[in-house]
């Protein structure tokens, strides 16, 4: 028998206060500096926001190569937070998978930088 999580209520108030919008990908660079394998990305979240930067533990699963370009979905209102010398901006999305890999939370189809998650 396994026992089940108690997921925690928020109001209606707290979700409408996070700010969870889809940008694009547009450089990636490796982050040798960090604890765990991580990426910097820079992503452009349209002429609203602008560009954020974030550090992500998705090595596993993605390169430099495969993240250019991909739109990504993003907590974007966080405080910076200083990772060794780098700060990360905003927090990209996405779900861990039963061997501990990130798998990042994309649309489905592409939608404008910017456009706030409902």
């Amino acid at each position: 028998m396994t026992a089940e999580k108690v997921i925690t209520t928020i109001s209606w108030d707290d979700f409408v206060r996070v700010e969870l919008r889809v940008g694009t990908v547009s450089a990636v660079e490796e982050f040798p500096e960090a604890r765990k394998p991580a990426l910097k990305l820079w992503i452009n979240f349209g002429p609203e926001i602008g560009e954020r930067k974030s550090s992500a533990q998705i090595t596993d699963l993605y390169d430099r190569e495969s993240l250019i370009g991909r739109q990504v979905i993003a907590l974007v209102n966080v405080p910076s937070r200083q990772i060794g010398p780098f700060i990360s901006e905003c927090l990209v999305t996405g779900f861990h998978r039963d061997d501990g890999h990130v798998v990042l939370a994309i649309p489905d189809s592409e939608v404008p930088n910017g456009a706030r998650l409902s």
